[in-house]
């Protein structure tokens, strides 16, 4: 019995601290799967909750997708435009350092041909904004002023950056944590 009692305690312990990281799952980026594999993040519904989307009904816009927004430039972007066509959105923010290193990442994965790209931009003014843009090369695509972060809320993002795939169909997958560079790339070439 002495010989089984340490064993116990640390098989307990190690039970103890892995589930200290588990938190409630709410917003909490999926890490490595086995294999070292990423495991995609949950599917967030229009109500901010993790979960699947609704279901795409055909030739129905999902409720994710009715949204209005005004671009950088002032413009009035409508989310459902972005029904029928794969498209990406990019999370992020001016002066968020990840958002500054990966946006000529994102510069280039834009140029795919047949996928649409927006980008979301908060947590600042848009004149900063603007500015990020065009320190960044980042204008070939429309980006919201999401000032009052209404559109990250909708499609359940937190934090930047984070990014929401759109198939055809109008099923929406949300990535709530950075993608390398290949990463983004295949996983933007899947929608196509």
């Amino acid at each position: 019995m002495t010989r089984r009692l340490p064993v116990l305690i640390a098989v307990l312990f190690g039970l103890g601290i892995a589930g200290c990281g588990a938190g409630d799952g709410a917003g909490d980026a999926a890490g490595p799967a086995e294999g070292g594999q990423p495991v995609a993040s949950t599917p967030t519904g229009p109500d901010g909750v993790d979960g699947l989307s609704e279901a795409p009904v055909p030739g129905e816009v999902p409720e994710l997708l009715r949204f209005q927004a005004k671009t950088i430039d002032g413009e009035t972007f409508d989310g459902a435009d972005l029904h029928g066509a794969p498209a990406m959105l990019w999370f992020w923010a001016p002066w968020c350092p990840t958002c500054q290193a990966e946006a000529p990442t994102i510069a280039e994965v834009a140029k795919t041909e047949g996928v649409r790209f927006v980008g979301v931009a908060a947590q600042d003014e848009v004149p900063a904004m603007r500015e990020f843009v065009d320190r960044f090369g980042l204008g070939t695509f429309p980006h919201l002023a999401d000032r009052d972060a209404s559109i990250w809320k909708r499609f359940g993002v937190d934090y930047q950056p984070a990014y929401a795939f759109v198939s055809a169909d109008g099923a929406v997958e949300v990535e709530k944590e950075l993608l390398e560079p290949d990463e983004l790339r295949q996983r933007v070439d899947a929608l196509r």
